[in-house]
């Protein structure tokens, strides 16, 4: 078991759009994360105890019953709305207030606040030009600090592989992991052939990429009892 009281604690997650004020149109932008949003809720509906929604105009979230695709979600919203680039915190903690299962405002607890934690974290260490901070971090109880460093850690690295992408090896890499089929498959998809595909994944650290995913998502899933 990785986390204390695991089956008893819940995933807020708290997306914040970076430089929205230098967004040409910031009105098409949302409405397209209102979209994105509304996709995922109905995607991944067993997982969500309060819908995903925005809260700000540059600020959504929404709050998981269950862990087992947290990071699949956030990469499908990161797809969705590039080359438009956003912070998300993730807080794994209890809820202490009622929960809206239509809209995720007005609960309350310890797993918003570590989200919350985890966006203040992010934004601190942009403005100090660190490296390797990545987009995505995870907070949680003190009792948990040591998987919170260990996925953290995770987290940064794979934000160095996919920082060094082109923009082929986004679209290749972007289209296996969707998918999860075979790389003939893909090469047909994308009009292109089989050992070029092969080529692409490998350049662009895709294994590795890809194994980082699962790591997070074993550790995950047994937020909510699914250990």
């Amino acid at each position: 078991m990785f986390f204390s009281s695991a089956g008893s604690a819940y995933i807020a997650i708290i997306g914040d759009i970076k430089n929205s004020r230098n967004i040409k149109s910031r009105k098409l932008a949302q409405e397209k994360m209102a979209a994105v949003l509304e996709k995922l809720n109905e995607t991944y509906e067993r997982d969500i105890a309060a819908r995903f929604m925005i809260t700000l105009g540059d600020e959504f979230q929404g709050l998981l019953s269950s862990g087992r695709n947290v990071l699949r979600m956030i990469l499908e919203i990161e797809k969705a709305m590039y080359p438009i680039k956003i912070r998300f915190g993730i807080g794994i903690g209890t809820i202490t207030t009622a929960i809206n299962p239509d809209m995720a405002i007005g609960a309350d607890g310890p797993g918003y606040y570590y989200a919350r934690e985890a966006i203040t974290y992010l934004k601190r260490n942009e403005k100090k030009s660190q490296v390797g901070v990545g987009n995505i971090r995870l907070e949680t109880a003190s009792e948990n600090q040591g998987i919170q460093v260990l996925l953290n850690t995770i987290l940064s690295l794979m934000a160095v592989i996919k920082e060094k992408w082109s923009e082929r090896q986004r679209e290749v890499i972007e289209d296996m992991l969707a998918h999860q089929d075979s790389q003939a498959n893909l090469a047909a998809r994308l009009g292109i052939t089989q050992p070029t595909v092969q080529k692409i994944l490998a350049k662009g650290n895709y294994y590795a990429y890809k194994q980082a995913i699962d790591t997070i998502g074993e550790a995950l899933k047994e937020i909510g009892g699914e250990s």
